[in-house]
């Protein structure tokens, strides 16, 4: 006899079909939920957190989300974050300039008033506290094909030996022979003529000055453009003036029209929590590297000029006469190069850059005396066509010398990508870099951030230009220059490429921000958005039991001489194994030549311990810094603020 299944059966069975079916078709979202979730409980297990840290997402209301360029920790324990106009050409049309200020201790946001657009500037700890920021941008690139306007350089002359002369922004200059107008992008001095009485004869020649200045088309219109060399009145001038004065230009153009710099400069007072306007630099300035001397000036090199061009000139600013003087000489580094303060007074130039420069010129890593403009190169660099976008270190302690390049790219858009570190130690009579460790992946724009524990967590990075074809790297390690060896830590929770970085904050743990896809697809389909996303990283010291505690009773950070002692109150002084003095970082475009951890003597008191100042300015260049002691078992206790004096300062 044939089975027939009875309705209710036949109900159960197709009942049971359908809730398969629909199983079916979500099984992979019902994979990657569980895995979510068992994802979730291991990464919260105290055991998986003392080997690997943890990550949290930082809560920032909307008025206070900005694009992050910029990041300095400041000797209040608040981070100063910096956009200007964000790399967001609407935002520079609006003049809409931004930054924010953040007190990572109580959560705590405030909007701060930024007086000119400060997007790729350069920025340095000064001996004070406050923070110089020099440069930024004047103007947006146009792409070839974009550019409505013909432009470019106008050599503005002056022959009159008795009177400099200003043009304003807005000055037209007529062609002699063409009759095409072009408008002068910015402000500029020319200064009077140099007037010279031969010694002998008496005869008194007089040679021109001239100063440069970008100017554009007053129509728009491919025949506004011009091919050859002409000579152009200047609109507003009479009489003498009108002879004396007078633009040359070459070609002016619809080529591709880079981004150009400012001269503006300011300091921000942490105290006063305001920008403050100083002396502008000679040269306008687009991605420069500005590093602290010994002696607590600054110097300036690099970045984008006011017509789009590499600046060759060397700049010092004095916090003293809050102006800046150029030296006697010119040298070429690609934007943001890597410029380290060297134990000795050179400056290290790792040879890591970002962002402009042709491939033959200036690459090449090298101890450079400033003093003296010689450059002894260093040899031995492995993958060096691929030091764009690559990250830099002066490994801890900063007594032994050892620098470190992790990572980075070819030229520009280029496909070429390292996983690369490479060690160099300059105490070596003939210093040579050598591979280290390999990273977690070939990325360019990894973070590097040194740890009070002498170590080094490096986060993130992509493996293409810009996260291109979705190549945002998702790991984190943590070096340990002692072993030579790595280890892989915490997974970070979002992608971070171009414009992103970290700093170390004075509790011990690292915050990173940014990142600027271009896209945001793997199809390269999709416009990319910049990651407003703050995210804190606890590293694992955080998690493997009690802290040492280090107290200052005195209320303000305490003032220490070079060779000078500070004394700090610790019940825990029979546990401290060393101590460190940290100089806060200022970090942008894969670029933190700021950071370094000083070894520091100490000696146990009643009632804590003494730590005594290095007392070479070399090591240890004026300024605040975050003094920690660390444990027998390598825990840092959290930071306490020092004032370290310039050389012959006492406290």
């Amino acid at each position: 006899m044939k089975y027939r299944p009875s309705r209710r059966t036949k109900r159960i069975a197709i009942s049971t079909a359908a809730l398969l079916a629909v199983a079916g078709m979500n099984a992979p979202w019902l994979i990657r939920y569980g895995s979510e979730q068992y994802h979730e409980y291991k990464i919260n297990q105290a055991s998986y957190k003392a080997d690997n840290g943890k990550w949290d997402t930082v809560n920032v209301p909307d008025e206070y989300r900005i694009n992050t360029i910029h990041a300095a920790l400041l000797h209040t324990g608040k981070v100063l974050l910096i956009a200007g106009s964000g790399n967001d050409a609407e935002q520079f049309a609006a003049k809409t300039f931004r930054s924010v200020l953040w007190d990572p201790e109580n959560g705590t946001f405030k909007n701060i008033p930024t007086p000119a657009d400060m997007f790729c500037a350069g920025h340095s700890q000064l001996p004070d506290g406050k923070l110089l920021v020099a440069g930024g941008t004047q103007r947006y690139e146009t792409l070839e094909g974009d550019v409505e306007k013909a432009g470019g350089l106008m050599i503005v002359s002056n022959e009159n030996p008795d009177k400099p002369m200003t043009l304003a922004k807005g000055t037209k200059f007529t062609g002699n022979d063409s009759g095409k107008v072009f408008v002068a992008q910015d402000s500029v001095l020319v200064p009077r003529a140099e007037k010279k009485a031969d010694p002998v004869t008496g005869e008194v020649t007089v040679t021109a000055s001239q100063a440069r200045l970008y100017v554009e088309a007053e129509h728009k219109g491919k025949k506004y453009a011009t091919g050859a060399t002409e000579q152009y009145t200047v609109a507003g001038l009479t009489g003498e003036d009108k002879n004396n004065v007078y633009g040359i230009a070459n070609k002016l153009s619809f080529d591709k029209k880079d981004f150009q710099g400012i001269r503006d400069s300011f300091e921000f007072d942490p105290v006063a929590e305001k920008y403050i306007r100083v002396d502008p630099m000679e040269d306008a300035r687009w991605y420069p590297t500005l590093t602290t001397l010994e002696d607590g000036r600054v110097l300036s090199v690099s970045g984008l000029d006011d017509i789009g061009e590499v600046s060759k000139k060397v700049e010092i600013y004095d916090p003293e006469t809050k102006e800046w003087e150029t030296l006697p000489y010119q040298r070429y580094f690609p934007t943001y190069p890597g410029m380290f303060l060297s134990q000795g007074g050179e400056l290290f130039y790792t040879g890591t850059s970002s962002g402009y420069g042709p491939a033959d010129e200036g690459r090449t890593p090298g101890l450079w005396d400033w003093r003296t403009d010689e450059f002894d190169v260093v040899p031995g660099i492995s993958d060096p066509d691929a030091l764009e976008t690559a990250m830099a270190v002066l490994l801890p302690p900063a007594q032994d010398q050892r620098y470190m390049v992790l990572g980075g790219g070819g030229i520009g858009e280029s496909e070429k990508v390292t996983d690369k570190t490479r060690i160099v130690d300059l105490t070596k009579d003939l210093p040579r870099f050598e591979d280290g460790p390999e990273l977690y992946a070939p990325v360019r724009y990894p973070s590097s951030v040194i740890l009070p524990d002498d170590t080094v967590l490096t986060t993130n990075g992509s493996g293409g230009y810009r996260g291109l074809s979705d190549s945002n790297v998702l790991s984190a390690e943590i070096y340990d220059p002692e072993s030579n060896s790595s280890r892989r830590v915490a997974d970070p929770l979002v992608g971070r490429n171009y414009h992103s970085g970290a700093l170390l904050l004075p509790d011990g743990r690292v915050m990173t921000f940014g990142s600027d896809s271009l896209f945001a697809d793997a199809a390269n389909t999709k416009p990319g958005e910049f990651e407003q996303q703050i995210d804190i990283y606890q590293p694992p010291y955080l998690f493997q039991g009690p802290r040492p505690e280090l107290v200052d009773d005195g209320g303000e950070p305490q003032t220490v001489a070079l060779g000078g002692t500070a004394e700090f109150r610790t019940k825990d002084a029979a546990d401290v194994a060393q101590a460190r003095l940290i100089r806060p970082g200022s970090f942008t475009h894969v670029t933190n030549v700021e950071q370094r951890s000083v070894a520091l003597e100490f000696e146990r008191t009643d009632d804590g311990v003494r730590v005594t100042v290095p007392e070479d300015p070399t090591l240890v260049p004026p300024g605040y810094y975050m003094v920690n002691v660390v444990d027998a078992e390598g825990i840092p206790s959290e930071s306490v603020w020092v004032h370290v004096l310039g050389p012959g300062e006492e406290g």
